[in-house]
């Protein structure tokens, strides 16, 4: 269901297509007002957008050519976070709008999330969560079996700004850590003390967790398949604090079942949100999260200062910090839209 929007009026007009956060409200003014809100069942909740100089863009809505028609006006759409995949960038720029997106804002939090179900995977916390409720005196010491990662490996697949967090904390576990990652260059992994895997197969074989931080695209879709999954070593653990389309979750499920992998660590899924009788969910050697690893407060606020920032930037007519469609500033700054 989609968030309640809001459209400023002064001197721009930005909708955001969720509410934006009180505490955040002062990002804006004195530079617009709020005209009020859209979204119940009876209305259309995108009928405001017409009038939208800017957007300020969650992960929920397809910005596609037909949403972007409908906004004449529409001069930049910025996201709050690093994926942009429901973003028609082709799209926005055969249109002559700027895309922007805030790509530290959530790496902190992401990175700490990705450990957090790395560490609460391995430990099998769900597990004896559950078994403490239901069976108090139980003798769990002599079944337990939760994996140390001191000296263990950690294959990172993609080792961008959370991958290489997630690499330096990892190491001050005592992990040894290498990545596949074919847009990051040898001399870059030596300097962070990572090792390059020549293949993904390769880093698959060998690590006892892998985790994945790569961005949901074409090719990535099913990046961890059945054929991947059982390349995997025996016993590991996988952790996606990306995006769910990286994953077959049916492979993942089948992979589980018959033991190969010890466990996983999810924060997104295919869909989302899943259903309540997701396979996934019910069982003790998977973790999982609502998708929030990137928005702790913390990274909320980067979000929210970011993409708002970046939006009045392109009304400014001042080249914004992230554009990731850099050919439509020649075509915005010659006045031709």
């Amino acid at each position: 269901m989609l968030q309640p929007s809001v459209t400023f009026e002064a001197m721009y007009k930005i909708w955001f297509e969720r509410k934006l956060p009180h505490e955040h409200a002062h990002l804006v003014e004195g530079l617009a007002r709020p005209l009020g809100f859209a979204g119940d069942a009876s209305s259309d909740p995108l009928a405001e957008i017409a009038e939208a100089e800017g957007i300020v863009a969650s992960a929920k809505i397809i910005y596609d050519g037909a949403l972007m028609d409908r906004a004449p006006a529409l001069k930049v759409i910025a996201r709050t976070g690093v994926g942009y995949d429901n973003i028609s960038v082709p799209e926005a720029t055969a249109r002559g709008i700027c895309v922007c997106y805030t790509p530290d804002a959530p790496t902190i939090s992401t990175a700490e999330h990705a450990v957090a179900l790395m560490l609460a995977a391995a430990k099998q916390l769900k597990r004896y969560n559950r078994a403490m409720r239901e069976q108090p005196a139980a003798d769990h010491i002599s079944g337990y079996y939760g994996l140390e990662l001191y000296g263990r490996r950690l294959g990172l697949v993609g080792l961008g700004r959370i991958g290489a967090r997630v690499a330096l904390v990892a190491k001050a576990l005592g992990m040894s850590v290498a990545a596949y990652d074919p847009f990051v260059s040898p001399a870059r992994t030596a300097e962070m003390g990572v090792e390059l895997a020549a293949s993904l197969e390769s880093l698959l074989s060998e690590a006892d967790v892998v985790s994945l931080h790569v961005p949901a695209t074409a090719e990535t879709r099913h990046l961890i398949n059945a054929e991947r999954l059982s390349l995997m070593k025996p016993g590991a653990y996988l952790i996606n604090a990306a995006r769910g389309a990286l994953v077959d979750e049916r492979a993942l499920l089948e992979a589980l079942e018959n033991g190969r992998l010890s466990g996983a660590g999810l924060d997104v899924f295919d869909c989302e949100p899943p259903p309540a009788d997701h396979p996934l969910l019910a069982r003790d050697d998977v973790i999982a999260t609502p998708h929030l690893a990137g928005p702790s407060p913390a990274g909320r606020q980067r979000m929210w200062e970011g993409a708002i920032s970046q939006t009045l930037q392109v009304l400014r007519n001042e080249q914004p910090t992230h554009l990731l469609n850099p050919d439509v500033w020649a075509v915005r700054r010659n006045g031709r839209r």
